[in-house]
């Protein structure tokens, strides 16, 4: 089975798993707040793993 995690919005690539999707926000969290993105949710072939999570301190 197939599944797909991304984060709740426009610009997320689709993971494969969830410590890689996890990399990935780790990796642009900076760009996707000063591109006026307050807050993600992991999603899980739509379903919500966690989240809403601030992207501000």
């Amino acid at each position: 089975m197939i599944v797909e995690y991304r984060w709740d919005h426009d610009t997320s690539p689709v993971f494969d798993d969830q410590p890689t999707a996890e990399e990935w926000l780790s990796e642009h969290w900076r760009d996707l707040a000063d591109g006026g993105v307050d807050e993600v949710t992991l999603l899980c072939d739509g379903e919500i793993v966690y989240g809403p999570m601030s992207l501000h301190p």
